[in-house]
């Protein structure tokens, strides 16, 4: 799964993981540096005589013009400082520089989820539950930039760190070294082994439960209104606190599983390095001669320990999401249709729109929703449908819209017929409002012309869309007139009001073809009326199609459609029975 998340990643991505890999391998070469400088430091200051007379040191006494041994403790104490800081400072630059990559990969992967799921049609969208998208975009990618993209990076540093150190100390001691790299290699080995299946599962019950907590706050705060009037929070937060505790017990679990052997490991080090002590203290020539070799082992043993903590960490944490990293690469394997990209042209409704034989299920278990549909709507028409709730007049008009393909016949514009190619210039002439009006956290201006940038709206048309509504009174009473803010989803706003303003959006569009799916039920009749009369002077080049249960709402109506049995009755000439 790693490597199809790596083909997700843009090349500037790419090529900056290659530049962080390429700085790794130089920390690496400065850390062997700071390591192999302990042993002259050391040397120097046990049996300085004995350094003064090595081979090795005699270019660095002739360049510096060393005359007794004495004077080689302060140029070697700063080097090996110098040499410290170097390395204390690149391991610094080299944190900053694989955080800033995990995350600006991490960016890369919300927005590229966030903008193929808007792309996806919608038929998709009704198929799957929202809370498993924003967990995903939210919760889900955060995972997987703190437990799979940070930790490769880290694995990937601690790996090449490891063997540098391991090059260093198997050319001071050979048989020590391998014995301990062995040694504490078997040891996270078999911790591996005894925690897999439990951090395994630990990801499954992450990955699921991560998507309760989000349906359930969901579920929660869009019916405050109905859970305070019944009183039943209580079921709710026992909902939520049932997903939520084993998300943090399994995420718990995690984190100790992967942090705690570093204590053993730790305490099984320094035994070891106390046990070399003894027994080199024991020999004839006695502990001053393998001091040097002591301090090398140390300071290795000071880098090398957490180095394989945080290998067995990184990789730890890569398998505790696991099921995580399943679920964005599902969300980034999205195809965005060719259909679905901008587009310039449309194709304008000239003379009329027809279904032939259109016949409608959301899926083979489920009934029909239409079944061999006939209809007919002549350009400039006023077409009214009715029926029972369930009856599929939505259905209908989601086809209509181009929103859904039916499952037999076709839409047909003009002679042409609607497939994947054409339908977004279809649709680049409808406007839509439902009988539930989404608002933005924004201004009324905004919302009026949702989707556009601020500095692209047109404020007169904003205006007139807003008289046309019968709602520019209301607003020009306000302090801030078309500058107010609505709040989340119109919360500051009445339902009539908020309808109006989805009315004053669909206006604002220009289109020539207006659907009113029940958007005029929140609104009393006085204002319907006045309303609907607005809608009926639109003229003859715009094709009005409305839902609604008040038979009165469509006395202007050129056809009034009543759905029943899958089919089409026209009430005004009982045709299609």
């Amino acid at each position: 799964m790693i490597i199809s998340l790596w083909k997700h990643l843009t090349y500037r991505r790419k090529k900056q993981f290659i530049l962080v890999l390429f700085l790794m391998i130089v920390t690496s070469f400065i850390e062997m540096i700071s390591i192999g400088a302990v042993l002259p430091f050391l040397g120097v200051l046990t049996a300085p005589q004995e350094v003064f007379e090595h081979q090795y040191a005699q270019l660095f006494i002739d360049l510096f013009s060393i005359k007794s041994a004495n004077e080689l403790i302060l140029p070697i104490s700063a080097i090996f400082a110098f040499v410290i800081i170097c390395a204390g400072s690149i391991r610094i630059l080299l944190l900053y520089v694989m955080t800033k990559l995990t995350f600006s990969i991490g960016t890369d992967i919300s927005v590229s989820i966030y903008k193929k799921t808007l792309y996806q049609d919608y038929a998709v969208h009704i198929s799957r539950n929202s809370s498993e998208v924003i967990n995903s975009i939210i919760t889900k990618v955060n995972l997987v930039i703190n437990q799979v993209i940070g930790p490769v990076l880290t694995l990937i540093s601690a790996v090449i760190l490891i063997i540098s150190i391991f090059a260093v100390l198997v050319m001071v001691n050979m048989q020590v070294a391998l014995a301990s790299t062995i040694f504490f290699g078997a040891l996270y080995g078999i911790i591996l082994k005894y925690t897999y299946a439990k951090i395994r599962k630990n990801s499954q019950n992450i990955s699921k439960e991560s998507t309760k907590t989000v349906k359930y706050l969901q579920e929660g705060l869009g019916a405050i209104r109905d859970i305070l009037i019944d009183n039943n929070q209580k079921f709710y937060y026992k909902k939520f606190r049932a997903a939520d505790s084993l998300l943090r017990k399994s995420a718990g679990g995690n984190i100790f599983m992967a942090g705690s052997p570093r204590y053993i490991v730790e305490t099984l080090g320094m035994v070891l390095i106390i046990g070399f002590a003894y027994i080199a203290s024991s020999e004839e020539r006695g502990i001053i001669e393998y001091i040097p070799v002591l301090g090398v082992f140390a300071l290795g043993a000071q880098k090398l320990l957490p180095m394989l903590q945080q290998a067995y960490n990184s990789y730890s944490n890569i398998k505790g999401a696991h099921f995580s990293l399943e679920s964005v690469l599902l969300m980034l394997d999205q195809p965005i249709l060719e259909h679905s990209k901008d587009i310039v042209n449309s194709l304008p409704l000239k003379h009329k729109i027809q279904l032939k034989n259109v016949s409608f299920r959301y899926s083979k278990s489920t009934p029909w929703i239409l079944k061999n549909v006939d209809l007919t709507i002549d350009k400039g028409q006023k077409v009214g449908f009715v029926g029972v709730t369930g009856g599929g007049k939505s259905t209908l008009l989601d086809i209509v819209m181009g929103l859904l393909s039916p499952d037999k016949g076709e839409l047909i514009i003009d002679n042409v017929g609607i497939n994947v190619n054409n339908v977004r210039l279809w649709q680049k002439n409808i406007s839509h409002v439902s009988q539930s009006v989404y608002l933005s956290d924004g201004t009324v201006s905004e919302n009026i012309a949702l989707g556009i940038p601020e500095k692209d709206i047109d404020y007169k048309k904003v205006e007139h869309a807003a008289k046309q509504a019968q709602i520019s009174e209301t607003i020009e009473s306000w302090k801030d007139r078309y500058k107010t803010m609505v709040g989340e989803r119109g919360v500051k706003l009445s339902g009539g009001q908020r309808q109006r303003l989805g009315i004053a959006r669909a206006l604002y569009k220009s289109a020539n073809v207006l659907i009113l799916d029940e958007s005029t039920s929140a609104l009393d009749v006085a204002t319907e009326n006045s309303l609907m009369k607005v809608i009926n002077s639109l003229g003859k080049e715009i094709t009005v199609l409305i839902i609604t249960h008040r038979v009165s709402t469509l006395d202007g109506c050129d056809k009034i459609i009543e759905l029943s049995n899958y089919k089409l009755k026209d009430k005004h000439e009982n045709i299609n029975d």
